[in-house]
């Protein structure tokens, strides 16, 4: 395929013909051949991060990046890396998690058995957070947690509960201030650089392969937590999402969301009340 943007150099344009056909052209493209479905993802996001791709592929141009996918799969794979929602940490959001604690986990404890989903889990930080809050409220041995990525290398690294340290102090923090009952350092062990986190906290813990873009409901569920995903979608991807997690939520099942997302616009705002709206957990009525 030509490389149409040659003339252009590496910096992408604000807006333009020509790039949003090559756009269009890559992301069809990458759909048809892997059936990895990015086409609505909001754009200025994803713009910025096919253009990293772009130079980190020593090539010029959308379509210089669609030629080198089509005919290499590695390099499909270190794109898919890219799109992939990456950005988490330990207890990001403190209030969130208290609020979790102290309103959501009593109701999980009067069910006999609770299924939990992490949609987008990334590098795993949320679902190992939400397993030490599960165990020092008592509920680990009858909760199965469901983390789910589109990438399976994003996957096998959250499996390996390794944490760069110089976060831990900062991760530390954000615990206690979410209510933890103890010090998180009893969660981990020192190797090196690494944070490596207790193996016995992914005994409730599947890992999984799941595309919020294409793929459908597998299980039924009494919490999903699906927070600061939402945002890298276009508005009808973010109502598909919305859509699956209805379809998935057990009745009274609750739904966490980021403190940039809500229902608002999901066309399902009259199937939820609040939990603790500040903190973005709402609950689905039984009827």
């Amino acid at each position: 395929m030509a490389e149409q943007g040659a003339s252009r150099g590496v910096t992408p344009a604000a807006s333009g013909t020509v790039e949003d056909v090559e756009l269009d052209l890559l992301l069809e493209g990458i759909q048809r051949v892997y059936g990895y479905d990015f086409r609505n993802y909001a754009r200025a996001s994803l713009r910025r991060r096919l253009w990293r791709r772009v130079t980190a592929e020593g090539r010029v141009s959308l379509a210089g990046l669609l030629e080198t996918i089509l005919h290499d799969p590695q390099a499909m794979e270190r794109l898919r890396v890219d799109l992939s929602v990456t950005v988490t940490s330990m207890f990001r959001d403190p209030p969130f998690f208290r609020s979790l604690r102290e309103r959501v986990l009593p109701v999980l404890a009067t069910y006999p058995f609770v299924r939990v989903w992490v949609a987008g889990c990334a590098s795993g930080e949320e679902v190992y957070s939400l397993a030490i809050l599960l165990r020092e409220e008592g509920l680990a041995d009858r909760v199965r947690i469901y983390a789910t990525d589109v990438s399976d290398e994003i996957l096998a690294r959250a499996q390996q509960g390794r944490v760069p340290l110089d976060k831990m102090r900062d991760y530390s923090s954000s615990y206690l201030e979410g209510g933890g009952h103890e010090g998180l350092s009893q969660y981990y062990e020192v190797d090196g650089r690494w944070a490596v986190l207790d193996p016995t906290l992914r005994d409730g813990v599947v890992f999984a392969r799941h595309n919020l873009a294409t793929d459908g409901t597998f299980n039924e569920f009494n919490l999903i937590l699906c927070r600061n995903v939402l945002i890298y979608f276009d508005r009808s991807l973010q109502q598909r999402v919305h859509r699956l997690f209805d379809d998935s939520l057990a009745p009274l099942g609750m739904l966490a969301l980021g403190a940039r997302e809500s229902l608002v616009g999901s066309g399902l705002e009259d199937r939820y009340e609040p939990v603790d709206a500040e903190v973005r957990i709402y609950r689905r009525m039984a009827a």
